[in-house]
């Protein structure tokens, strides 16, 4: 058996029914024990973003943490993603997306939740977060180890996974396919940019990210309308072709809301209530 073929059985494990299970499993748990939080908390998430307080104990203000934040998520996954996973499983995929994108929501919450409640200011001042501080403050002490191991992967994947590779690849492919440039010339842009936003920490990210992404996301919404228009014609139809390939599993999909249903009323708590009016 060569490299690439134990790559892809690697792969096929990891991103296989289990996970997947698990990843949207906790959505819905999530979202049915926080009360549909996504949906009746969206006008108060949307309005904090511009007129939160933002005298606050951290190092940037509500706007600019969105703005960083959205930096990583529009773009790759949406694009190239979407298009690979409809190319690999039919135009169905797309309601399925639709719907994890829908509960995720809920655990994108829990996590930012969780990164502020257990944050730390180091040595230089300056806040820091994320799971493995929440796993080392939340879970206790014994679980740091677990911590640093999510750390040690996490900077992996950043800088050999998604985290770089995909959308320097995109980039590069699209730079050479419609202005013939160079990849090495591409990639040497490239350095430079992010060598310039990245050397001067969080302040110089999220001051970066504050200007582009809005443009970004504007030219991203334009784009999307302004293919919709183009082909409005071909909407209807494209509607049909997600509805004929959804019900294929809509049925082992309702057993398995259902089981999350009953297992998340057996847990059960106050710590639920004051969890998610946190």
């Amino acid at each position: 058996m060569d490299f690439l073929a134990v790559l892809n059985e690697i792969d096929n494990f990891i991103w296989g029914p289990p996970l997947l299970v698990l990843l949207v499993g906790t959505g819905i748990l999530l979202t049915i024990r926080l009360h549909l939080l996504q949906i009746f908390k969206l006008p108060k998430a949307l309005s904090l973003i511009f007129r939160a307080q933002n005298a606050g104990s951290g190092d940037i203000d509500s706007f600019k943490a969105l703005c960083t934040a959205l930096s990583a998520t529009v773009g790759t996954g949406n694009i190239v993603g979407v298009a690979t996973a409809i190319h690999a499983g039919g135009p169905g995929a797309l309601f399925w997306m639709w719907m994890a994108a829908f509960f995720g929501m809920a655990t994108k919450y829990a996590e930012g939740l969780l990164a502020v409640k257990y944050r730390e200011t180091d040595e230089k001042g300056e806040i820091a977060g994320g799971p493995m501080y929440y796993i080392k403050n939340g879970m206790g002490k014994k679980y740091k180890w677990l911590g640093g191991l999510f750390a040690f992967f996490g900077v992996l994947v950043a800088y050999f996974g998604i985290g770089t590779f995909a959308q320097v690849n995109s980039i590069v492919d699209i730079t050479k396919m419609t202005i013939g440039l160079d990849p090495v010339w591409t990639g040497a842009i490239l350095t430079i940019f992010v060598a310039a936003i990245t050397i001067g920490g969080l302040q110089s990210i999220a001051a970066a990210a504050s200007r582009i992404v809005p443009a970004m996301a504007f030219i991203y919404f334009l784009s999307t309308i302004g293919v919709l228009l183009v082909f409005a014609d071909k909407v209807p139809a494209a509607v049909s072709m997600i509805s004929k390939g959804v019900p294929l599993r809509m049925t082992a999909f309702a057993v398995w809301l259902y089981a999350t249903w009953t297992l998340s009323e057996s847990w059960r708590s106050p710590s639920a209530t004051s969890f998610a009016s946190a």
